[in-house]
C-alpha cells in the first residue's frame, strides 16, 4: 500500500488513569460501543474495552484520537480484521 500525503500515520498508543479514564491513540474506526463493550480498530488490531458504565468523552477519527470515561475491566486486542456483516449475519452469530 503506497504511502503518500492523506495517508495517516498514527503511532498506537494508550493510556489508562485509576482505571476510570482511557486515552486511546492511532484509533482508525470505531465499531461499535454501549455502557459495557467499546470495540475499535487501531494500528495494532481490533481493540476491545470490556467494563461498566463506558462513556466516550472524545472521538476524533481525523486525528486517531478517543477518550473514554467509566470502570474499565479488561482491554483484549483481537489480531483478526473484523470484516464490516450485514445485519442478518450479525444476528444470526
Amino acid at each position: 500500500m503506497p504511502v503518500d500525503d492523506k495517508t495517516p500515520k498514527w503511532r498506537h498508543q494508550l493510556s489508562l488513569v485509576d482505571r476510570e479514564e482511557m486515552a486511546v491513540e492511532g484509533v482508525a474506526n470505531l465499531g461499535s460501543y454501549d455502557e459495557r463493550e467499546i470495540v475499535m480498530e487501531t494500528e495494532q488490531g481490533m481493540l476491545i474495552v470490556k467494563g461498566e458504565g463506558l462513556n466516550i468523552k472524545n472521538l476524533n477519527l481525523e486525528k486517531g484520537n478517543i477518550t473514554i470515561e467509566g470502570t474499565v475491566k479488561s482491554i483484549t486486542y483481537d489480531d483478526e480484521v473484523r470484516q464490516k456483516k450485514g445485519l442478518l449475519e450479525r444476528l444470526l452469530k
